[in-house]
């Protein structure tokens, strides 16, 4: 990796990759632990490689979406206008393709629930970056105060 401050334009797109694998790979198990619990409830203890594939596939579109189209919302500072249409768009695509991909036996009603889970799993996302970067801020400004004594130290 570069040396230099200033990021490059590789690192700042491997940065924008990296998140979007990770967004992926948290709203997929997130939607498969809602898929299987329905699946258990209603007595079948497998799972359709066919419905988990689409699944991820899924994730990893609306993921690219969230970043590079929808502001990447569940990243904000805070919940705007703008984050919020993000998050219903993202919402009704998911419930839609729910039950346009056969994931809850054509049920709307178990559709429409799982578009509600979606909305939950949105809001502790935001809740989790937003504590992420607390903690980040912190650790920042534990770093600045050790250099500056250090740099006073050196005088």
């Amino acid at each position: 990796m570069n040396n230099n401050k200033k990021p490059t334009l590789w690192e700042l797109y491997l940065t924008k990759e990296i998140g979007i694998e990770f967004k992926a790979c948290l709203y997929f198990f997130a939607f498969l632990f809602f898929y299987c619990v329905y699946k258990i409830i209603n007595g079948v203890y497998d799972a359709s490689i066919l419905h988990m594939a689409e699944l991820i596939f899924t994730c990893y579109i609306i993921g690219y979406i969230q970043v590079y189209l929808l502001w990447n919302f569940d990243e904000a500072d805070s919940l705007g206008g703008k984050e919020v249409l993000g998050i219903i768009i993202c919402t009704v695509v998911y419930t839609f393709l729910s039950w346009l991909f056969n994931w809850f036996d054509k049920s709307i009603m178990v559709s429409l629930f799982f578009g509600a889970y979606i909305l939950l799993v949105y809001f502790c996302v935001y809740l989790i970056y937003k504590c992420k970067r607390i903690i980040d801020d912190k650790k920042l400004n534990e770093d600045l105060k050790l250099f500056q004594t250090q740099h006073k130290k050196s005088e």
